[in-house]
């Protein structure tokens, strides 16, 4: 089902992208739609894609190649999520592995060497998974607002608090976790004495509370409580007090790869559309000769082929070590309405068919809507947009 690249990286992207597309599509393609209606319909993880993409070395693609990754770029790391999310996994696919990529960079830039030894490699090998605990029910995405605290004990810290929307955490077994050492109201700047932690997830002494939803069922969302839970000092990361800084580190990775996994669903979503245009004859004709069908979804191809094009000039600059805030922001922001347009419009282009699973459609559209909202909403970019590029007062 992948319409990723074919054609497209020929003389643009190196043989070993091109390598790492053809890969990772080959490994998805051993999953498909009724995989994905199970999962989504159980409220299943995925665990043999999982394994799979485990098995193929593909979870270490951004990590230290002296633990079994590969050492390669965001740039990389970016053109295989598209192969993922473009499959007929969609972005339940994508979320099921993406937090490898991005949610471990702050022990890759300041772990030390036995952390980076015990916390990645069983990531590398898929052994564990991991969850992110950032984000709060009364802060959301004012971080610096976050209320769960670790005081310092004995050989480590007390944590007690709550985190929400919380993925994959009924699976997981270890959790990055960003807690307050400092209150805030103590802190000379507000991202000040903030401490982060890549810790055990000990499920009888966490609770880990699911939360229904709409879509990507596949992979689980959560409220996570925490109550005077010890976490061992050799568990945090870097120095205390200076965790803010380090998930910055993984912003505008994590930016880049939810907005190429947002393209990849909308041309998952668009092949479908496609498809069925050419095959559904009514009147006497194919929908698709009709240029109602048509326009609409060559939109849908010219906004996906931009949003491509913008994240992938943003995977470049952050590779390149140049500033890519803009251009990572922009880039979720168009791949998250450009996919949700296209998914959309798939639903539309199938008619009655298009709210039934069967065509799968249905599916890729309650995925699509998450796009737009996480991890950070349009408001907030256009606001960062406006302040960091046009030169605006700050607005929040």
């Amino acid at each position: 089902m992948s319409i990723a690249l074919e054609g497209l990286m020929t003389g643009i992207f190196t043989d070993v992208q091109q390598a790492i597309h053809d890969g990772v599509t080959k490994v998805c393609d051993q999953f498909g739609d009724e995989y994905w209606s199970i999962c989504d319909r159980e409220k299943r993880f995925p665990f043999e894609f999982h394994k799979a993409m485990a098995d193929g070395g593909w979870l270490g693609i951004t990590m230290p190649e002296e633990l079994g990754g590969a050492n390669l770029g965001v740039t990389e790391a970016a053109i295989m999520m598209h192969a993922v999310s473009s499959s007929a996994g969609g972005y339940s696919a994508a979320s099921a592995i993406h937090l490898n990529l991005f949610g471990p960079h702050a022990v890759v830039t300041n772990g030390d060497r036995e952390q980076k030894e015990r916390m990645l490699r069983p990531l590398i090998l898929g052994e564990d998974k991991a969850c992110f605990g950032v984000t709060e029910p009364d802060a959301g995405l004012d971080t610096t607002s976050i209320k769960t605290f670790a005081h310092k004990v004995d050989g480590g810290y007390r944590v007690s608090g709550r985190k929400m929307w919380t993925s994959s955490g009924q699976v997981a077994n270890k959790i990055v976790l960003l807690t307050r050492t400092t209150p805030k109201d103590q802190c000379r700047k507000p991202t000040d004495g903030m401490t982060l932690f890549y810790t055990d997830l000990d499920h009888d002494q966490i609770e880990v509370r699911r939360i229904d939803k709409m879509g990507r069922n596949a992979v689980d969302s959560n409220a996570t409580f925490i109550d005077d839970y010890f976490v061992p000092e050799a568990d945090r990361i870097g120095e205390e007090g200076e965790g803010f800084r380090y998930i910055l580190d993984s912003l505008n990775p994590e930016r880049i790869l939810v907005g190429i996994e947002a393209v990849g669903l909308g041309r998952g979503a668009l092949a479908r559309a496609a498809t069925y245009a050419k095959d559904r004859h009514v009147f006497g004709r194919p929908i698709g000769q009709n240029q109602g069908i048509q326009h609409p979804l060559a939109e849908n191809w010219i906004y996906l082929e931009s949003a491509f094009w913008m994240i992938m000039r943003a995977a470049q600059l952050y590779d390149s070590g140049l500033p890519c805030g803009a251009e990572a922001n922009a880039g979720k922001f168009l791949g998250g309405r450009a996919a949700f347009e296209a998914c959309t419009r798939a639903v539309m282009t199938h008619g009655g068919m298009g709210y039934s699973s069967e065509y799968q459609v249905e599916r890729l559209f309650r995925e699509s809507i998450l796009l737009r909202i996480a991890p950070i909403t349009e408001q907030l970019i256009l606001s960062f947009i406006a302040e960091k590029t046009l030169g605006l007062p700050k607005s929040y």
